[in-house]
């Protein structure tokens, strides 16, 4: 018998979650039937999160994947095949992003680049008049951040940066709790990131550029050098001239909960100290541990991160913790706990995550693009501005070998030595953005 429209569509979409080749199942349901009111999105940099966004986005359903760019032709081609093999259309595909943003068609534009791209192309994809999804950290430097501010001050652009445990249920009713009182005083915020599964990066000799991969455009603005795949895709994040470690990997993500919770912006003053201590000589130039402690109004804030270890702070390989008079609140991805000072109040049994915040982040983002209401977004780009540009304090601490005082007036520091590090050096012909 003859299937209509609507059994054709619930036999796709039951035959769609038995499908494996995508890690979540439900990816593509109901994505093969592009509608006149579907979200056009078109992908920057789709080896990793920027592919993930894309598949948290169809499971929200109402997004038709236009287009997709990125520097290595073998990763356009497997996505191509992925979306090839589940649905009736093939999404354009190019190597420059440039060419992507000159679509009129496409809405959105997701960035998931390195983070040394990030500026630049957001900056472009406002102008362009798109709404953007751009990764976190949003920027490889605090001119940076400051930029992307003002562009999208500028441009009226919905942007939505990729902290999405802004967007988690527990986490919101952790910081609830936080400015309920019930743990009296706040004096200090201990957060932490202690990842066992990195180990050392094996030193690799410099070779010639992969045939499939446009080596000049994938440095853009990062000053030139060799090709070496230890500094390419994943492995960018250890080395200065694309990112700056776990300092703004995952920091970005637990730095910006302890300023959430304790309503703050800036530190006045920061000192960091660590290095390469767990693997000295292999090939990453970040610290693999590092210390850095902030002062702000009323409290402290201690940042703590070490590489091939999991055993960390209250028995958690990642999280933040609010210490206070009458107990500490501990919160990670899993869930939310109090442990009360003894006699002073409750303890608060551990109250576990439900459900994909990342979904919740990326529904967040496609309702605030189809409202045009840049108030409902849960991390708009000043909020990932000062994740930022915190966690670039504590990288700017440890390079210096200083203690940094920052100076809200001027939003700047009041060191020649640390503002020569505030600002972005661009390569190659590639301009910093001017707004």
């Amino acid at each position: 018998m003859k299937m209509n429209e609507s059994s054709r569509r619930l036999f796709l979409k039951k035959s769609a979650m038995g499908m494996a080749a995508f890690s979540t199942p439900s990816f593509l349901i109901n994505s093969r039937f592009r509608r006149s009111d579907d979200v056009q999105v078109g992908v920057i940099g789709c080896n990793g999160m920027g592919w993930s966004n894309l598949q948290s986005m169809f499971r929200n359903g109402g997004i038709h994947c236009r287009a997709i760019c990125d520097v290595d032709q073998r990763v356009v081609k497997r996505r191509l095949d992925e979306i090839r093999s589940k649905l009736e259309y093939e999404p354009d595909s190019y190597g420059d992003y440039r060419e992507l943003l000159d679509d009129s068609e496409i809405d959105v534009i997701i960035i998931g680049t390195p983070d040394h791209w990030h500026c630049k192309m957001m900056v472009d994809a406002c102008a362009a008049g798109k709404d953007v999804y751009v990764e976190k950290p949003i920027a490889n430097s605090i001119e940076e951040c400051q930029i992307m501010q003002r562009a999208v001050e500028r441009y009226q652009s919905i942007v939505q940066v990729g902290q999405w445990q802004r967007s988690s249920p527990h986490f919101k009713d952790a910081m609830e709790f936080v400015w309920s009182g019930a743990l009296g005083n706040i004096r200090l915020v201990k957060v932490w990131a202690y990842q066992g599964w990195m180990k050392a990066i094996s030193p690799k000799p410099d070779t010639n550029v992969p045939v499939e991969v446009d080596y000049k455009m994938w440095l853009g603005p990062a000053p030139t050098r060799p090709f070496n795949e230890n500094r390419f895709h994943f492995n960018f994040r250890w080395f200065w001239d694309y990112a700056g470690g776990l300092m703004t990997d995952w920091g970005v993500h637990l730095v910006d909960i302890a300023l959430w919770g304790m309503k703050a912006k800036a530190p006045h003053t920061v000192y960091a100290a660590g290095g390469k201590l767990a693997y000295p000589d292999d090939a990453s130039e970040t610290p693999d541990t590092l210390q850095a402690i902030y002062e702000y109004d009323g409290f402290n804030m201690i940042w703590e991160h070490g590489t091939g270890i999991d055993s960390a702070n209250f028995g958690r390989n990642h999280g933040i913790a609010f210490l206070g008079n009458n107990g500490t609140l501990v919160v990670d991805r899993r869930g939310w706990e109090v442990i009360p000072e003894k006699g002073k109040m409750d303890a608060v049994t551990l109250r576990e995550r439900e459900g994909s915040d990342l979904d919740r982040h990326t529904s967040n983002f496609l309702d605030a693009v189809r409202s045009k209401d840049s108030t409902a977004l849960t991390c708009p780009i000043d909020v990932g501005s000062v994740a930022a540009v915190n966690c670039h304090m504590g990288n700017i601490a440890y390079k210096t070998g200083e203690k940094v005082f920052w100076n809200p007036a001027k939003d700047g520091f009041t060191s020649r030595k640390a503002t020569k590090l505030l600002n972005a050096a661009y390569h190659n012909g590639w301009d910093l953005p001017k707004v």
